[in-house]
């Protein structure tokens, strides 16, 4: 019975000395619990300016002018006098057809008009004898008049003849296939001794590489902005392949129908490429400006907190307390957020929002930079 009243008595003791010892503790947290509740952020500087708003996509390059080279004619090949991936210019000789029947067929045509041209020429002489003797009284009319009937009939034969030689010049020189523009030929698909068709697969494909064009596509909603800004529909368009420069051109079309399934409307930039860097058939990241906001107010776009009902930024007042600022976001690039509802030089918590409430009191927070720095300014591009 001693034994457990000395038990509990250490116990009390206990108890007692724990009590002590937490009110000794506890008392320096309540004496600062004004300065517990200083919240460390990040602030920012809001900024007024004019912004270009980009519009990004990716698109492919493709050829501004492609021809499938085709004879007229169906014949046998005799030479190629091109290679394949050979630069050629506009009216360059690039296959001779077997041109051997359409030379006689020529030579032919030229024998008849000459045949017919001699019979006309002396059948003018007769006429003029006829006329001249019926002035005098030595023939009858019936003769002029048959003499002139023979000469309208073989110039009408001259001309037929004329007209056939023309023909067989033209399917002579049908033998000679020559580029119709300047370009890059790709592979060729026939050899000599091959039969050309028509109708048939083309012979070789020729791509015009300078200039060249890439075509994208943009959301419709971005085409009353595009023609707005450039009522002269010259807008500058830029694209990049990974790992070079970017390329700038200029938009050349824009399609007159919008995709009713995906809501876009096709486009086509066109780009200077005596280098070469522009292949057609590769894809490319595409962007270019749709428009310019004017004196827009900027933040950082992390400074943007999304609460249950509308957008908000925490505003640090002249106390360093915070307070919402409910705000309409117009536009997100490079990071900015272009925001109304807000004053240009206000000073907005960038980091550390999610420790914050209306009222809250804020600290900025100490980092690197040199002594006496004052708060980031949102950078403006």
């Amino acid at each position: 019975m001693q034994q457990t009243k000395k038990y509990l008595l250490i116990g009390a003791a206990v108890v007692v000395l724990g009590g002590v010892a937490y009110l000794g503790l506890r008392a320096p947290a309540e004496h600062g619990k004004k300065s517990d509740n200083v919240q460390i952020v990040k602030t920012a500087i809001a900024e007024q300016k004019t912004i270009p708003i980009k519009v990004l996509a990716n698109g492919y390059v493709t050829a501004i002018n492609t021809v499938d080279v085709r004879p007229k004619v169906q014949n046998i090949v005799r030479t190629i006098h091109v290679k394949e991936g050979q630069f050629v210019k506009a009216g360059q000789l690039l296959f001779t057809l077997d041109e051997r029947s359409d030379q006689s067929n020529v030579a032919k045509a030229r024998a008849e008009l000459a045949a017919s041209q001699s019979d006309l020429a002396d059948a003018e002489l007769t006429l003029k004898r006829n006329e001249d003797l019926l002035a005098r009284n030595f023939v009858s009319k019936a003769v002029v008049d048959t003499s002139r009937n023979k000469v309208e009939s073989l110039r009408n034969t001259v001309k037929a003849n004329q007209a056939i030689t023309e023909s067989g010049n033209v399917a002579l020189s049908d033998n000679r296939i020559e580029a119709s523009i300047s370009g890059r030929i790709g592979i060729i698909s026939v050899h000599p001794g091959s039969l050309a068709q028509p109708s048939g697969d083309a012979m070789v494909t020729i791509s015009q590489l300078d200039p060249i064009a890439v075509s994208f596509t943009l959301p419709e909603r971005e085409l009353a902005n595009i023609t707005a800004t450039y009522p002269q529909g010259n807008a500058p368009v830029k694209v990049q392949l990974p790992g070079q420069p970017e390329v700038t051109g200029k938009l050349i079309f824009i399609d007159n129908t919008a995709d009713t399934q995906s809501g876009t409307i096709r486009m086509k930039a066109q780009f200077d490429n005596a280098a070469q860097k522009l292949w057609p058939g590769t894809f490319v990241s595409v962007n270019m400006i749709s428009r310019n906001v004017a004196d827009a107010v900027l933040v950082p776009a992390q400074a943007v907190v999304t609460g249950p009902e509308y957008k908000f930024i925490y505003v640090v007042q002249a106390d360093d307390t915070v307070k919402e600022q409910k705000i309409e976001v117009v536009a997100i690039e490079e990071g900015q957020a272009a925001v109304t509802g807000l004053v240009a030089n206000a000073r907005v918590v960038v980091e550390g929002t999610q420790n914050l409430r209306a009222g809250s009191k804020i600290s900025e927070a100490k980092d690197k930079s040199p002594a006496g720095a004052k708060p980031s300014v949102a950078p403006v591009h």
